[in-house]
């Protein structure tokens, strides 16, 4: 019980502005995107670099087309 009071005392001020904008702001977007953004980040595990996965984030989270690369082995 003691946690508890003491987790409520840390956010007193966050609780306080949900009650003050009457529950018309969620941060349900937000929350969704960084879950989404989490899961592409853990599905691009091995790329070689930033610029892939940022691209990959750009894809998943703006639903952008994908481009059509050539491959070549060889």
């Amino acid at each position: 019980m003691k946690k508890v009071a003491a987790s409520l005392r840390a956010h007193r001020e966050l609780l306080l502005n949900w009650f003050r904008a009457h529950g018309e702001i969620s941060s349900g977007v937000v929350e969704g995107f960084n879950n989404k953004a989490k899961l592409t980040s853990r599905k691009s595990y091995g790329f070689r670099n930033t610029e892939v996965l940022e691209v990959a984030l750009f894809h998943s989270l703006a639903a952008l087309p994908e481009p059509n690369f050539i491959h070549e082995f060889c």
